[in-house]
């Protein structure tokens, strides 16, 4: 039985129906029964009372759709149960009461719903309350729908939006009621899963192989029309809509090129929000490329079967008029509040920012021979080639094992900038430079912090040559580093053996160092402190995840810095 995080088992339908009332100010729990209504009844006086529900497990339907704009309340049945026709009976009284100007009731078309509230209307009417019913039945998954008819399903959300806006501006029962049966007509719906489902205490209604899909599923895990083998994204989508709008079907919609629709692309529930975003691009690109222009489109999850992994395409032609209804304003805490306006694949980038001139370089005298520098370089590139696997090894013990290969990206990247065109010769421009290529080029949180580390040292370089602006210039670097990186000395990471080169660095400010030994003393304290990290404990990084006693290496990055610095200095 799959976990569920419920309270109680029995309770878990009213559990959650109090949970979505303390939330939300503007609804109201209708004592004794499973009814949320509006808080603001006395509102309805004079206007048309839209009631719906069903059974619970489908969240945010129904109560999400409660509110000014959209129903006046529902009535929840048990897990995938119909509501009781007391409890519907008991949510028309209280809208009558409260002065409705008539009642319409939309039901989605499942036997026991139909049952359940068709009861409640005639009991209702025996008591002289003017009550309609608007049956939803959007479902195109079968070909030749039985005795039972279309099931209702996601496309329900439409109607109440509409029968919702047309209430809200003060329409008669009979216009809400024939304007909702008429949406209900031009529209449909269909399903697609992944997964079954399950209500809390029990097992999945149906299984699906590790490699198949269900095309045509109800909401509640009703069997579908066909089991498939996986598809991308795209092509699941293409064979949705065909399977929409095909004209041999006698439940299909009846789409052209030319036609406009307002899209729904709902989440059953189990779906990440990042398959649901690529879906929604692979619908709204599939019905542009047949010519249909989608006026509006709603991607989120609006009516769910719990934890189904699976999506939902409603399409509903509309007209200028249904459009407006659908934009008008709900305070209903389910419909998506969003700019209106059509969805489309073809909308225009805003353009890349033009990057900014860099300041000239007024360092005359002050740089270093080209030849040196493109010497250096390729030492340091050639060292870290070499070191690939060694790196990869060392970083293995950390979880990813992918230290030895972003630094020989990094350096694969400089030598093919330095066969590109001649490096700068002054160190502030050289170091930026450098901090650009691997930026882009190396990956990875080291990319990121060598990127800092060589643009804040470049910064602390300008106009600058004498010795100690080089150990200024490692200072800066080390603090942006930190800054931004988190990680201290100790840390167990690849600032240890940076720090330690950077404090031996210092003796450059004393008058009369010798920059060749005191790099040489720089390299030594890196490789010291790279070794030391053998023995500290990760408080930084991916491997600060890991146990101690199982980093057994030194830190692959504080080596990877040594052997680098080393390079440097041959």
């Amino acid at each position: 039985i799959p976990k569920k995080l419920v309270t109680t088992v029995s309770g878990c339908a009213d559990d959650a129906l109090a949970g979505v009332v303390a939330c939300n100010p503007g609804l109201r729990l209708l004592q004794g029964h499973r009814v949320v209504l509006r808080d603001d009844l006395q509102a309805i006086r004079g206007r048309v009372a839209l009631l719906s529900g069903g059974g619970s497990g489908h969240e945010p339907a129904h109560a999400g759709y409660v509110g000014k704009g959209m129903l006046t309340g529902v009535v929840a049945g048990t897990m995938f149960a119909s509501p009781s026709v007391g409890s519907i009976l008991a949510a028309i009284r209280a809208v009558a009461q409260a002065g409705a100007a008539g009642i319409l009731l939309i039901v989605k078309n499942y036997t026991g719903d139909r049952l359940n509230f068709g009861m409640a209307l005639e009991r209702a009417r025996a008591e002289g309350t003017d009550v309609r019913m608007v049956v939803v039945g959007d479902d195109c998954a079968f070909t030749k729908p039985g005795k039972a008819g279309r099931r209702g399903i996601c496309g329900t959300i439409l109607i109440h939006k509409v029968a919702g806006a047309l209430a809200e501006a003060g329409a008669s029962l009979d216009e809400v009621e024939k304007k909702a049966m008429a949406a209900a007509k031009v529209m449909g719906t269909l399903g697609l899963s992944l997964s079954s489902c399950s209500i809390p205490g029990s097992k999945p209604s149906f299984q699906l192989a590790e490699d198949e899909m269900e095309l045509g599923l109800g909401i509640h895990g009703e069997a579908g029309v066909r089991r498939m083998k996986m598809l991308p994204a795209d092509k699941a989508v293409e064979t949705m809509l065909k399977h929409m709008t095909d004209p041999s079907s006698a439940s299909h919609l009846s789409v052209t090129p030319g036609s406009s629709v307002v899209l729904v692309v709902n989440n059953l529930g189990g779906l990440s929000c990042l398959e649901l975003g690529i879906v929604a691009g692979a619908a709204v690109r599939c019905l542009e490329n047949q010519g249909i222009r989608i006026a509006r489109a709603l991607v989120g999850s609006f009516m769910t079967a719990m934890e189904m992994a699976g999506i939902s395409l409603t399409l509903m032609l509309v007209d200028e008029e249904l459009l407006k209804l659908i934009d008008a304003k709900t305070m209903a805490m389910a419909w998506p509040n969003i700019l209106a306006g059509p969805a489309t694949t073809r909308r225009e980038e805003v353009p890349a920012p033009i990057e900014p001139p860099r300041k000239p370089e007024d360092e005359t005298g002050t740089g270093l021979s080209t030849a040196r520098v493109e010497r250096v370089l390729q030492r340091v590139c050639s060292t870290l080639l070499d070191m690939k696997e060694k790196l990869n090894e060392l970083d293995r013990g950390a979880g990813d094992g992918d230290c030895g290969h972003t630094h020989a990206q990094a350096a694969q990247a400089i030598q093919e900038w330095i066969r590109s065109r001649p490096p700068p010769a002054a160190p502030a421009q050289l170091l930026s430079s450098l901090a650009d290529v691997v930026l882009a080029q190396m990956g990875g949180s080291s990319g990121v912090l060598y990127g800092l580390f060589l643009t804040a040292a470049g910064q602390s370089l300008r106009g600058r040559s004498d010795s100690a602006a080089w150990a200024d210039a490692m200072d800066a670097g080390i603090e942006a580093m930190q800054r931004y990186g988190g990680a201290a000395p100790g840390d167990r990471t690849m600032l240890d053996s940076l720090f330690a080169a950077g404090q031996a660095l210092h003796s450059l400010r004393s008058p009369g160092a010798d920059p060749l030994q005191v790099l040489a003393a720089a390299v030594q304290s890196a490789e010291a402190a790279a070794e030391a990290t053998r023995h500290m404990k990760a408080r930084a990084g991916r491997a600060s995840y890991v146990d101690s006693f199982l980093l057994e290496q030194p830190d692959a990055g504080a080596v990877a810095v040594a052997a680098v610095l080393g390079a440097v200095l041959e």
